[in-house]
């Protein structure tokens, strides 16, 4: 099928090319130019495991390029996906859909003949009504169906999310759109991925649903993780206990400064604004939100306790300042607030991430970035642990003795053994080891 692709973000980018290597011909669209060049010099502006190589070998194959916006490529397609940005709203946190709205009067301008417009970006409830009104005010005559199809993409692991994923969502209205969302995921049909097929509302407010759900269980076990250490329980017993429930599971379950990224945080945000505008308020959101803020001061707060109450005049060695291993996504990590927060009571900050620091330096004032984790703890009187890169996870304890002042280690991931770190002389601190 001939796919354009507005839009060459993270969502739109994956996608793109993932749809791409299902053999359909992918015309990837962007505004921005500069994104453009970028990509059509085999230059990719994220980092996501994989997709380099998938984009250079489905461009070689001829089934994906890029372009800036050209009608003629929006007129031949058989579907047009918007997969643009949707951030929070300054001031109310809603959605702000000003890229989609402008895809949509964009697209009304080009579309020839029936043509499937598919919104893949996170959208409130509602949206595809509002896209396909903008369309048909823009062009009366034209033959569109409006569909949702929200993703699901872990960044990290996103083209195995997209390419054998948990379910495929498709909101349909029109069942024209039916035959055509079949032949975009045929592959998947073949490997009996779940499709379903529901209300484009449905669709659209259950992207909202999943993500909401997954930030509870990562703010439940938090909390969970504070009472453990009131009580002297181990915070990961609670979770392997309860995650081997079937009704409950062992994703997202893991301790720590909290959710960020690209999802979550707005996600809740924009479904809070939603519910409230409906009469209908999802007071457990809002206390997952309320709880999830508060995580970063307090990890901040555990940080300074470890380094004997005072950071002043001391120096500390940050491991990993994206939002989670795998990506160089800085949108709403925890470092953010955290490392300010320490800065802010006098200490000095060493930092080193395997690759968001070139993400990070626009975001984090007064920094010393450094070249590894070795060099990171050169003369710091505490080495913290943010986000759980893999490289982070053996590190020579007695090289990192000796760069350090003193062997403290304040672990916010849990992904070393407290009996060991301490039979090797550290003090060490995680969270909710009670």
């Amino acid at each position: 099928m001939r796919v354009a692709m507005i839009g060459t973000g993270y969502v739109g980018l994956v996608s793109g090319a993932c749809l791409a290597d299902f053999g359909h011909h992918v015309s990837c669209i962007d505004l921005d130019m500069q994104k453009i060049d970028m990509l059509q010099q085999g230059k990719i502006p994220i980092f996501e495991p994989g997709l380099e190589k998938l984009v250079r070998n489905n461009v070689k194959e001829g089934r994906l390029h890029f372009t800036g916006w050209d009608n003629d490529y929006v007129a031949n397609a058989d579907a047009v996906f918007i997969a643009v940005s949707t951030p929070s709203r300054r001031g109310d946190g809603f959605a702000d859909l000003s890229y989609v709205q402008q895809a949509a009067r964009d697209i009304a301008k080009a579309v020839q003949g029936f043509t499937v417009v598919i919104n893949k970006s996170t959208v409130p409830v509602g949206t595809g009504d509002e896209v396909e009104e903008i369309i048909r005010n823009i062009n009366p005559g034209v033959d569109i169906a409006v569909v949702s199809n929200p993703e699901f993409l872990r960044e990290g692991a996103a083209i195995e999310d997209f390419k054998r994923p948990d379910r495929v969502v498709i909101g349909i209205d029109d069942d024209r759109a039916v035959p055509v969302m079949k032949e975009i995921y045929r592959p998947l049909y073949l490997n009996e991925t779940p499709i379903m097929f529901t209300s484009r509302r449905s669709s659209e407010l259950i992207k909202y649903a999943a993500n909401a759900f997954l930030a509870t269980k990562i703010s439940f076990i938090n909390e969970m993780a504070d009472l453990c250490e009131k009580v002297g329980a181990d915070v990961q017993a609670i979770s392997r206990g309860i995650g081997l429930d079937k009704r409950i599971g062992p994703k997202f379950l893991n301790a720590g400064p909290g959710y960020g990224g690209s999802c979550f945080p707005k996600d809740t945000l924009a479904l809070v604004r939603t519910a409230n505008e409906a009469g209908s308020p999802v007071r457990i959101v809002e206390t997952v939100i309320a709880q999830n803020n508060a995580r970063k001061q307090k990890m901040a707060n555990r940080i300074i306790d470890a380094a004997g109450g005072d950071v002043h005049g001391k120096t500390i060695a940050v491991l990993g300042v994206s939002f989670k291993p795998n990506t160089d996504d800085m949108r709403d990590a925890p470092s953010l607030e955290i490392i300010p927060e320490l800065q802010s009571k006098g200490a000095s900050i060493r930092a080193y991430d395997p690759e968001a620091m070139s993400e990070a330096k626009p975001l984090l004032a007064d920094v010393k970035w450094c070249e590894d984790a070795y060099d990171c703890a050169m003369g710091a009187d505490a080495l913290v642990i943010i986000t759980e890169w893999d490289q982070f996870r053996a590190l020579d304890l007695k090289r990192l003795e000796q760069n350090l002042n003193s062997r403290i280690m304040v672990d916010l991931r849990n992904i070393y053994d407290p009996a060991k770190m301490r039979a090797a002389g550290f003090y060490y601190t995680g969270v909710g080891l009670g």
